[in-house]
C-alpha cells in the first residue's frame, strides 16, 4: 500500500536533487568538506608567502632604505612559493610584476623590461632552434649516433653517461650554458624515450635517467667555466678586471682556456664519479642493454636513412649560429663581428635572427612550407622564459631597493680572515648566493666587494675575483639557481631532491679544486706573484 509513496532512491531519479537544502543531516557533510577543503597543507604553503612577507616587513630593522626590508620580504614569500610549489613555478615568477611596484621597489614598466631582455631573446631564439631539431628528428639522429659511439658492446651505462656528459660539455664550451642544454636535453631524451616509462618503469631505469638528465645540467654549467666565452659570468669578469686595472694586462682567451679547462676537467670527472655511484647500480647494464641494444640500434638508425634536405638545413642554421656567438666578441686583440654594430648587437640578436631564418626557407617537402610555422611553436616553454625574467627582476630589485649594500657589508669580516681560509670562504659564498639569484648578478654584486678586501689584505685581486666569479658558476642545487637547471626540471625525470643528492658533494669538490688549484696553477696562469 505504501509502495506508491516510497521515495526513490537518488540514483533512480534523475530529478532529485543532489544535496537538498531543507534537509540538515545532509548539510553538515558539505559544510564539513569545505572546512577540510580549506585546511589543506597546500593552502597552509600559499598563506606562507605573504606571512613570511608581513612578519619581516615588521620585524627586521635594517640600518638602510626601507625598501631593502621590503625587498627582503618579497624574496621570503617568492622563494617559500617556489619551495613549496603552493603555486605553480610559473605564476610566482610573475609576482615581481604587481609585488614591486606596490611595494615602491621598482615602477610596473622597469620590472616588465626585465621579463624581456637579451638573454630571454637568447633563449626564444634557442628554444624555436630545439624545437625544429626535434620536429626533424635530428636530435634522433644525434642521440642515435653518441648512444651507438658510446654504448659498448655489452652495454655499459658509465661509458654512455660519460659520452652524453662530455658531448653537453664540450657544446656548453662555445655557446651559452642555457642554450647547450636546451640543445642537448632533447638529444639526451631521446636516448630516455627508448627506456620505459610510468608505473612500469624498474628502479635500475629511473635512476639512469634521473643521471642522464641531471648530467645534462651539470655538465652544461661546467662546460662554460671552461672558455672566456662560454658564459656571461667569465665576460664580467674581465670586463670588471679591464675596467679596475685597466694598466695590468687583460685577461685572453687563451689565459682563461689553461686555468678554466683544467679546471672544469677535474670538476667534470667527479660529476661523472659521483652519478656513476649513486645512480649506476652494478646490475645496470644487463636491465638497459634490453632496451639499448647496439645492432638495434645500428638497424634503426639506418631506417633514419640519408639526411633529408630539411635536416641538412636545421644543422646548417644551428651551426652558423655557434659560430655567430663564438665570435661576436672575442678577445681585445680579435674584438669579434660584435664590434662593427659598436656593441650594440648581442647573442639574443643573432639567436632570434637564425631563428627567424627557419620560418624562412623552404623544407622542400610540400610547395611554400617553411622549415618551422608558428604552429610548431605552440610547444614553447613560457614557464622557463617567465622564471628567466624573475630572476633578472630580482636581480634589479636586489640592487635598486638597497638590499645589495646590505649584502656587501654583511661580508665586510672576510677582511679579516687568512689567505688560505678567503678561498674556499669566498667561493662558497659565492656559490651560496648564486642559489637565490642569477649567476651574472651574483658576479657582479660579489666581485667588486673581493676587489676592495683584496687590497685591504694586499694580495693579488684576481685570487679573490677569480673564485668569486666562478664560485657564483656552482648552481648546483636548485632549479632556480640557473635557467639550465630548469631545462632539466622540466623533463619529469628529476626532483628537487636529486638536485641536493648530487649537488652538495658536486658543489664541495668544486670548492676544493678551486681552492687549490687558484693560488697554484691561477698564479702560474694569471702571474698573481707579481704586481697589479
Amino acid at each position: 500500500m505504501n509502495g506508491d509513496h516510497t521515495p526513490h532512491p537518488i540514483s533512480d531519479d534523475p530529478k532529485t536533487p543532489l544535496l537538498p537544502v531543507n534537509n540538515p543531516i545532509q548539510r553538515s557533510p558539505s559544510s564539513h568538506s569545505f572546512t577540510t577543503s580549506l585546511l589543506t597543507p597546500n593552502n597552509f604553503y600559499i598563506l606562507l608567502g605573504p606571512l613570511s612577507c608581513t612578519l619581516i616587513c615588521l620585524l627586521v630593522k635594517l640600518d638602510a632604505p626601507v625598501t631593502s626590508v621590503y625587498m627582503l620580504a618579497i624574496l621570503a614569500w617568492m622563494f617559500s612559493w617556489w619551495f613549496t610549489e603552493a603555486v605553480p613555478m610559473p605564476v610566482t615568477s610573475m609576482a615581481p610584476l604587481f609585488l614591486f611596484p606596490l611595494f615602491g621597489i621598482a615602477s610596473a614598466d622597469s620590472v616588465a623590461r626585465s621579463f624581456m631582455d637579451d638573454v630571454i631573446a637568447l633563449v626564444l631564439g634557442s628554444f624555436i632552434l630545439a624545437l625544429a631539431v626535434e620536429h626533424y628528428n635530428v636530435h634522433r639522429r644525434l642521440a642515435l649516433n653518441i648512444t651507438m659511439l658510446f654504448c659498448g658492446d655489452p652495454l655499459n651505462p658509465p661509458l654512455l653517461l660519460l659520452g652524453i656528459c662530455a658531448t653537453t660539455a664540450f657544446v656548453s664550451m662555445w655557446m651559452h650554458n642555457v642554450a647547450a642544454a636546451v640543445i642537448m636535453m632533447p638529444v639526451a631524451t631521446g636516448i630516455l624515450h627508448r627506456l620505459p616509462m610510468g608505473p612500469t618503469q624498474s628502479d635500475v631505469v629511473g635512476k639512469f635517467c634521473r643521471a642522464v638528465v641531471l648530467g645534462v645540467i651539470y655538465s652544461a654549467a661546467i662546460g662554460g667555466m671552461s672558455t672566456l666565452t662560454g658564459t656571461g659570468v667569465n665576460l664580467i669578469l674581465v670586463g670588471m678586471w679591464k675596467s679596475y686595472f685597466p694598466e695590468a694586462n687583460p685577461i685572453s682567451f687563451n689565459t682563461w682556456f689553461f686555468f678554466g679547462f683544467p679546471l672544469a676537467l677535474v670538476i667534470f670527472f667527479a660529476l661523472w664519479a659521483i652519478l656513476c655511484l649513486l645512480y649506476c647500480s652494478k646490475g645496470s647494464g644487463q636491465v638497459l642493454s634490453a632496451y639499448l641494444d647496439k645492432a638495434h640500434l645500428k638497424s634503426e638508425l639506418e631506417m633514419l636513412g640519408p639526411m633529408a634536405f630539411a635536416e641538412k638545413m636545421v644543422l646548417a642554421v644551428f651551426g652558423t649560429l655557434i659560430v655567430l656567438w663564438m665570435t661576436r666578441s672575442i678577445t681585445d686583440d680579435v674584438p669579434g663581428w660584435g664590434a662593427l654594430f659598436n656593441g650594440l648587437a648581442g647573442d639574443g640578436t643573432v639567436s632570434v635572427m637564425m631563428a627567424t631564418l627557419l620560418f624562412i626557407i623552404p623544407n622542400k617537402k610540400q610547395r611554400g612550407e617553411k622549415l618551422m610555422d608558428w604552429n610548431k611553436c605552440k610547444k614553447l616553454p613560457w614557464n622557463i622564459v617567465l622564471l628567466l625574467g624573475a630572476g633578472f627582476a630580482i636581480a634589479d630589485g636586489v640592487k635598486s631597493s638597497g638590499l645589495a649594500e646590505v649584502l656587501s657589508k654583511a661580508l665586510d669580516f672576510l677582511e679579516e680572515v687568512p689567505y688560505l681560509a678567503i678561498a674556499p670562504l669566498v667561493c662558497l659564498i659565492s656559490a651560496t648566493i648564486t642559489e637565490f639569484t642569477s649567476n651574472n648578478s651574483t658576479t657582479t654584486l660579489v666581485v667588486p666587494l673581493l676587489i676592495q678586501i683584496a687590497k685591504t689584505m694586499h694580495v693579488h685581486p684576481l685570487l679573490l675575483m677569480v673564485p668569486g666569479a666562478i664560485g657564483a658558476q656552482f648552481s648546483f642545487l636548485l632549479p632556480t639557481g640557473t635557467p639550465s637547471n630548469i631545462v632539466g626540471f622540466t623533463t619529469g625525470h628529476i626532483e628537487i631532491k636529486d638536485m641536493i643528492k648530487t649537488g652538495v658533494p658536486l658543489k664541495i669538490v668544486g670548492i676544493a679544486a678551486l681552492s687549490l688549484l687558484m693560488p697554484t696553477l691561477g698564479a702560474y696562469v694569471f702571474g698573481t706573484n707579481g704586481e697589479v
